[in-house]
């Protein structure tokens, strides 16, 4: 089977607080979502501005600190990896594309702390 890369390296700002959640066995998840912004010329050769949007999610001791030092507007960049769900509500199956974060730099903070999984 050939190899293949899945690594995915955003940088932007948060739409909402992070929402932190406790799973049953103590481990922490935290859920995210960070905006995009770009720039492009479109066919008039005019500037135009584009917001993208990407959900993000976290694990452990990263999921605990993005919680405590990240909020609406902060800045940061998140290095991961892409992750797609699938579920059922009432009878519609639904599915999403995430990015499961492995670092997380706080861009915001005096310091730019650098918090990493393991």
């Amino acid at each position: 089977m050939a190899k293949s890369l899945n690594q995915v390296i955003v940088m932007g700002n948060l739409t909402r607080s992070p929402e932190v959640k406790q799973t049953p066995n103590g481990n922490s998840v935290v859920s995210f979502s960070l905006a995009l912004n770009r720039s492009y010329k479109d066919a008039q050769d005019q500037w135009q501005e584009a917001t993208d949007y990407v959900d993000i999610v976290a694990w452990g001791k990263l999921a605990d600190q993005v919680a405590e030092r990240l909020d609406t507007g902060s800045r940061a960049l998140v290095n991961g990896r892409l992750q797609s769900r699938s579920w059922e509500t009432d009878g519609v199956k639904r599915s999403k594309l995430e990015v499961l974060a492995q670092d997380v730099t706080f861009l915001d903070a005096a310091d730019k702390i650098d918090v990493q999984l393991g």
